[in-house]
């Protein structure tokens, strides 16, 4: 957390396709609940993004009533990643950050791609406690 009490964190993988798009979308509903919508800002993308968000992913996170489906995998640069206070990557990516300021952290999930929704929810129940133990951990409300 810097001065101005603001955190960015960053959700990363390949793809953009999976993981970092349930993690950014749990990211924001978190951020929303916290009301925190003004003090942290949240980057998502992938090294080689895919052309669409995975049906299964989307169908999973419909449980949760958040609507992937209009979202569209994007490519995150070096300088985006650098520019955040955590950035957690998926188990998939090789990422090689300069900036020394930057909390890199592995979460080593399995690839929902090609999985059943049951290994689908799993996955995405793990990235909401992880994402919740992240909020708990780096944002603070002033206190």
């Amino acid at each position: 957390m810097g001065d101005d009490s603001t955190a960015t964190l960053g959700f990363v993988c390949v793809q953009n396709a999976g993981r970092s798009q349930m993690s950014t979308a749990f990211a924001e509903r978190e951020r929303e609940r916290r009301g925190l919508e003004d003090n942290v800002e949240i980057i998502t993308g992938g090294t080689h993004p895919a052309d669409s968000v995975h049906d299964e992913v989307v169908t999973v996170m419909e449980d949760h009533d958040i609507d992937l489906s209009e979202r569209t995998p994007r490519e995150v640069s070096t300088d985006e990643l650098e520019s955040c206070d955590v950035v957690a990557t998926m188990g998939c990516s090789t990422l090689e950050l300069d900036a020394d300021d930057v909390d890199v952290r592995d979460w080593a999930l399995d690839d929902p791609d090609g999985q059943g929704l049951d290994g689908v929810r799993a996955i995405g129940d793990d990235i909401e406690q992880r994402v919740t133990d992240l909020f708990d951990e780096v944002v603070t409300n002033g206190s």
